[in-house]
């Protein structure tokens, strides 16, 4: 791995030897993979993860380093895999914007921290992060973004480790990417089609798939470009030649306008299935609220731990993966509290900072199961470099779905068998509701389950009742929603005392009622 070439034309004035060794040095540290937003090594696994067997279907095609892309033997053709793609990382910070206006990073400190997720995203993707370069800048050329002389210092890095694409840690405007790709000679993407790419490998269910495309034609819409001929008018009318003459007058349609147009068709078509698919989840969850079954979202940051979470307390073996957004479907399971209450625990895609608007709005509709939560257990990875803004990107997000403002909130600081003390404890210090555990070695999990318990609704109507033998389904569902206190067969029916939900407890009087 190199280390980022220094160019003294293309720091800000009076700060050109400070401002390069501050670059190198985000560079080789975030090369060096040290504290990155995905944790090292492998994904680790604990029992309560069960057989991971969707992670065996998602790895069966796992890129690898140095595969050649030529067949060297014919039973390669059912084992083969994909050659990481190998890039170069581009950032850039300045003190004197805003960080919240943009997302930008304000320091260097910021910078390394976002690149190094950036890393983490680019691997995650399936690629090799071979170089990077960190720019101090007071704001983004509107050409090239990085200004001339660092876009032509980042095409002699890109020449050098032999790159096939360069990763910017921001988003680009069209005209921006296209003229940094003329100065390059490779293809550039920005964090948006990163994040976009990851979404389209992990998406699985009907309703991902579909969410994740109409995201991506979001992104790509205004930034179609087209060469040659592609630019030129077609024929309108009855071409009545070789496209000249009479019938071959009128507007017509460029072959962009096409591919736009086209696009369009494709999103209408898009967001009707996806509202097409809103009542059956709709159905689900009003069968929940008919039931007096109380719900527990699930939410954090990507790779914080919400899956392994899910599976340490109810067991569900969902898939568990040291990558981030490695869950993109929903996922509710329903478990019992201590005391035999039944409620439901749910699963939500992850969040990340500046995370796409084209992604929000798409999995608007999944996100709503934290609004319709009664508890919601925000996940925080207390072993990261930057819990804070990870707490800070997920409340940003989170603000936009409705109803998730009157949502009980309870901070959970995962991974606490790889945080230190410090951390955890001024995370404690500035957030009202807390708990510590560790989802892999089980830690505070016992304590978490507790909490859950005394948050969710209890049920408020004393029943004493006698319930007839032939509604034996009402006597269950006292079992499961309610909580009894004395249970009697007496010749008449089955003798319940009580504390079930309105709804149920007129159900019960009426049965009563009709005996």
């Amino acid at each position: 791995m190199t280390q980022t070439p220094t160019n003294p034309t293309t720091t800000p004035q009076g700060s050109d030897g400070a401002a390069r060794d501050i670059a190198n040095d985000v560079v080789a540290r975030v090369l060096a993979r040290a504290g990155t937003a995905r944790a090292e090594g492998g994904t680790v696994h604990a029992v309560h993860d069960g057989e991971q067997l969707e992670l065996d279907e998602r790895t069966a095609l796992r890129r690898v380093v140095g595969l050649s892309t030529e067949l060297q033997d014919v039973t390669e053709v059912e084992y083969r895999q994909l050659r990481l793609e190998k890039v170069v990382l581009v950032g850039m910070w300045s003190s004197s914007r805003d960080p919240r206006e943009d997302g930008a990073p304000a320091s260097a400190q910021e910078a390394e921290i976002s690149l190094r997720e950036l890393a983490a995203l680019a691997e995650t993707a399936g690629s090799q992060v071979l170089d990077g370069i960190v720019q101090r800048r007071a704001k983004p050329d509107p050409g090239t973004y990085l200004g001339s002389g660092k876009a032509a210092e980042l095409a002699g890095v890109v020449s050098a480790s032999g790159a096939d694409t360069v990763v910017v840690d921001g988003e680009l405007a069209p005209s921006q990417r296209r003229a940094l790709e003329d100065i390059v000679k490779v293809k550039v993407i920005d964090r948006t089609a990163l994040i976009l790419d990851i979404f389209a490998q992990h998406a699985k269910s009907r309703e991902g798939k579909a969410q994740v495309e109409l995201a991506q034609l979001e992104y790509l819409l205004p930034r179609l470009r087209g060469w040659g001929d592609s630019m030129s008018r077609q024929a309108g009318g009855q071409v009545g030649g070789a496209g000249a003459g009479m019938g071959s007058r009128g507007p017509g349609e460029t072959k962009i306008e096409l591919d736009r147009r086209r696009i369009r068709n494709r999103m209408a078509k898009l967001r009707r299935e996806i509202d097409a698919m809103a009542p059956g989840r709709e159905t689900k969850r009003s069968s929940r609220k008919r039931h007096a079954i109380p719900s527990v979202a699930i939410a954090g940051y990507t790779n914080a731990g919400k899956s392994s979470l899910l599976n340490a307390i109810t067991g569900a073996g969902v898939l568990v993966e040291n990558a981030l957004f490695a869950t993109l479907d929903p996922t509710v399971r329903r478990t019992r509290t201590e005391d035999g209450r039944v409620y439901t625990l749910a699963d939500t895609v992850g969040f990340v900072r500046a995370l796409p608007h084209q992604l929000v709005e798409a999995f608007r509709s999944t996100l709503e199961e934290v609004g319709d939560a009664d508890l919601l257990l925000h996940v925080v990875d207390a072993s990261h470099p930057d819990p804070e803004g990870q707490i800070a990107a997920v409340r940003h997000v989170l603000a936009d779905i409705p109803g998730v403002e009157d949502v009980p909130e309870v901070v959970v600081l995962n991974k606490a068998d790889l945080a230190d003390d410090e951390t955890i404890a001024r995370i404690r210090g500035r957030e009202r509701r807390t708990i510590v555990v560790s989802a892999h070695t089980g830690e505070g999990i016992d304590r978490l389950r507790e909490l859950i318990a005394a948050e969710l609704p209890r049920p408020d109507v004393t029943i004493d009742i006698v319930v007839p033998y032939t509604r034996g389904d009402l006597v269950h569902r006292v079992h499961t929603e309610g909580e009894i206190d004395h249970e009697e067969h007496t010749p008449d029916g089955t003798r319940l005392q009580g504390r079930v939900a309105q709804a149920l407890a007129a159900e019960l009087t009426g049965a009563a009622a009709g005996a």
